[in-house]
């Protein structure tokens, strides 16, 4: 066997960037084989961990297309364990109708629904695949990720070998005159904040303008919210993490979501970037809207 060989076994849902992944590690240096049938992958291990092997990390692509007997993949997969291989199972994954919708817009046919909706196809085979989910070592949501954003992930876990939960966190600014976001788990009101938007000068800039970042945090209550919010955050995410939460959508909102949201979003997500072991993102939803 391969002293340092390390395998990545990359499965998840049809349509949850299981593809996308493979090339990225490709890119990395990983030697990568996809659908490979559950039944010979044992016996590929074996071979490519044979001694003088000149491959060192390997990247082995699952898919419930690839094999009828994929419900034993766990079982083969902890019998390479046990013997002693260094295998870490990788599991993409997405929202129900975010899978459906990439699926239509594709117009690609799911595996398992052949003859069927494609609704039908995702649920039966998330239904195969929740085993295998459940023993796995790292669960990627792409739902709202960004090619460049999973790249920075995978490169986190299998480039740097940093710690890892499966949790991607989003912090979000938002304007409350636009609506709250749908997918927030914690929203939070910061329009208690003078509006820079009376401000002549800073009316046409954002947040993401240091004149307007100034002038938001000159006041004394921006920074006792950030400092308690910051502490709250940091309370949370471990215990999210325990209970298996793969993302968290945190939402700062003021009236138009220009200036007060997204200046605290970005001393959020600055304060929370390399503080964790976990992925962090921030998005400004209504930053590029009319209105104050």
């Amino acid at each position: 066997m391969g002293v340092d060989m390390r395998f990545v076994v990359v499965t998840g849902m049809s349509g949850g960037g299981k593809s996308t992944a493979l090339k990225m590690l490709e890119d990395a240096g990983f030697y990568c084989v996809d659908n490979l049938p559950v039944s010979l992958v044992e016996k590929f291990v074996e071979l490519v961990s044979m001694p003088g092997s000149e491959v060192s990390k390997v990247a082995l692509g699952l898919d419930v297309r690839s094999d009828q007997s994929f419900r034993d993949a766990t079982r083969v997969l902890e019998k390479l364990k046990s013997a002693g291989y260094k295998l870490e199972i990788l599991f993409m994954d997405a929202d129900e109708d975010v899978l459906i919708k990439r699926y239509k817009e594709t117009r690609r046919v799911h595996p398992l629904a052949v003859d069927k909706r494609v609704e039908d196809g995702v649920r039966a085979e998330r239904k195969v695949l929740e085993n295998i989910r459940c023993h796995a070592d790292y669960v990627i949501d792409t739902s709202n990720l960004l090619t460049r954003e999973l790249k920075e992930e995978l490169d986190r876990i299998f480039v740097e070998n940093a710690e890892y939960n499966s949790l991607m966190v989003t912090v979000m600014s938002f304007g409350f005159k636009h609506g709250i976001p749908a997918d927030a788990d914690l929203v939070f009101d910061v329009r208690f904040l003078p509006n820079p938007f009376y401000i002549e000068e800073l009316k046409c800039k954002t947040g993401n303008d240091k004149e307007v970042q100034d002038y938001v945090l000159s006041f004394e209550e921006a920074g006792c919210f950030m400092d308690k919010l910051t502490d709250m955050i940091q309370f949370l995410i471990p215990n999210y993490v325990k209970e298996g939460k793969n993302r968290l959508v945190i939402a700062i909102g003021c009236t138009g979501g220009k200036h007060r949201s997204v200046t605290l979003a970005n001393v959020l997500y600055e304060r929370m970037k390399d503080r964790g072991k976990y992925g962090v993102k921030r998005y400004h939803r209504d930053v590029g809207r009319q209105g104050k």
